[in-house]
């Protein structure tokens, strides 16, 4: 697959399954329910988690690279950042339940304590993060907003869908993009909404629309599952900036604290040299007083948030610097082979930093 490397990386959707969880089961319905309460007595859903003793983590479940279920094992860039909270706080990434919900629901979920967090390829905008109550933790992924179409179809630029559908999923920024840039051009166009991304691209791969839009990762990894894959094009055009990342419910600033820090915890590992192979060893052998913050041998950054002093450690241990969880998920080691672009380090000129863990 060809490599794409500014703002790009991958996301596709394959089946929405069902949330992970019976009825009865830890944290399948009754203990969230109980945990809710508790949080919504004045305590944090960090003390709610940690009493459960598992993360209740909301997905899309149906995108490879991103967050996909496959003979039942979650994996992905979202799902990992799941993996290192749970890691971080019971070092055991397994100690998680995911729940898939499509972009309409995913929201509501969240404020109504049905999950504990979000890691669901979910944009940062300022109503999201006002308005509707959510607070946004680090962006992990930094991503544009593409147009896919048939490569006969005579389509190169927007403009060319004057009178022409486009397949869209609704209650996403997405949405809103491709109104604003069709209002924008002058192009009367039409939409065609869906509540979830299969059935957009079951619509798009049935001749129902003449054009697919969505992030330009996904549009690269679901193309890919197409049944002519080599008949779909990506128009040269951006719409839009789409920094992706984890979020929690408002006001809660404890549980707020613990994801954004466990996310950053990934970027600064790799910064430092730390990877899931390395870090014990670097741990016991260093000197380096930034180290032996970060892996909690020296101070209590961890203990002051409530969390164990290790954290850091727990989270690289079992999941790996962010720049590991890139390549096996979107990068070289994957099937989407992309390159990290936007999503480098700083230092290496892209935009991910992370503030000092001191």
């Amino acid at each position: 697959m060809k490599k794409w490397g500014l703002t790009l990386a991958a996301s596709i959707g394959v089946l929405a399954l069902a949330g992970c969880g019976a009825p009865g089961e830890p944290g399948a319905g009754g203990d969230a329910a109980e945990g809710d309460a508790a949080a919504g007595a004045g305590g944090s859903r960090l003390q709610t988690v940690l009493d459960r003793g598992e993360l209740i983590c909301g997905v899309d479940g149906g995108i490879p690279g991103f967050s996909f279920v496959e003979d039942g094992a979650y994996s992905g860039l979202d799902v990992d950042v799941c993996k290192a909270v749970a890691a971080a706080l019971f070092d055991d990434p397994e100690a998680v339940v995911y729940r898939n919900l499509d972009s309409t629901e995913r929201f509501e979920a969240l404020k109504g304590g049905e999950v504990d967090m979000l890691s669901r390829n979910t944009t940062w905008t300022i109503s999201r993060d006002t308005s509707v109550g959510m607070e946004f933790g680090p962006t992990t992924f930094y991503d544009g907003q593409g147009m896919m179409v048939r490569s006969d179809s005579g389509i190169t630029e927007l403009a060319d869908f004057e009178g022409r559908s486009v397949c869209v999923e609704a209650g996403t920024t997405t949405e809103l993009n491709l109104a604003d840039q069709m209002r924008e051009l002058g192009v009367t166009f039409e939409p065609q909404t869906f509540q979830d991304a299969d059935a957009a691209y079951a619509a798009y791969e049935a001749n129902s629309c003449e054009g697919m839009t969505s992030d330009k990762s996904q549009l690269i990894a679901r193309r890919s599952t197409l049944s002519n894959p080599g008949e779909h094009v990506l128009l040269e055009v951006t719409m839009s900036k789409e920094p992706l990342g984890p979020l929690t419910g408002n006001n809660d600033s404890a549980w707020f604290d613990t994801v954004k820090w466990v996310t950053f915890a990934l970027i600064e590992a790799e910064e430092l040299g730390l990877t899931a192979d390395n870090i014990e060893e670097t741990a016991a052998a260093s000197e380096d007083p930034t180290i032996k913050r970060f892996v909690g041998d020296e101070g209590t950054l961890g203990s002051d948030m409530g969390l164990p002093n290790d954290f850091a450690m727990r989270a690289v241990k079992h999941v790996g610097n962010y720049g590991e969880v890139f390549e096996r998920n979107l990068g070289a080691d994957s099937q989407f082979e992309l390159d990290r672009g936007q999503n480098a380090l700083w230092t290496d000129g892209g935009l991910l930093y992370s503030p000092p863990f001191r």
